[in-house]
């Protein structure tokens, strides 16, 4: 079975859309000591997706992928209640040595 089969062949915009943001928070941040980066995806991106897109974007190997559904907050907004938007939360690990700067941008 060749490579190309097993991973998934994504397009440089595709990656882009499939990497929203970086998570930059005290928990993201405690993370990056264990060499893991956290980012938002959409919610319909799959493990091995993500994988290709930080891969194909960032030039790193990546160990895993670990994924979570954030639900929306139920807030009010203007006196009437109102829902906030799910979304996925992604937790890459990358392999020894390896690291992503994301003070630098990617342009």
């Amino acid at each position: 079975m060749s490579e190309a089969t097993t991973r998934p062949l994504l397009s440089k915009e595709r990656m882009y859309q499939t990497i929203l943001a970086p998570l930059v928070t005290e928990k993201a941040t405690a993370l990056s000591e264990q060499n893991q980066v956290v980012f938002r995806v959409p919610l319909e991106a799959t493990k091995p997706e993500i994988k290709a897109a930080v891969e194909g974007l960032f030039g790193v190997k990546v160990l895993a992928v670990n994924t979570l559904i954030v639900k929306g907050k139920t807030k009010r907004f203007k006196g009437r209640p109102g829902q906030r938007s799910d979304w996925k939360k992604a937790m890459v690990k990358l392999a020894e040595g390896q690291s992503i700067d994301l003070t630098t941008g990617l342009a």
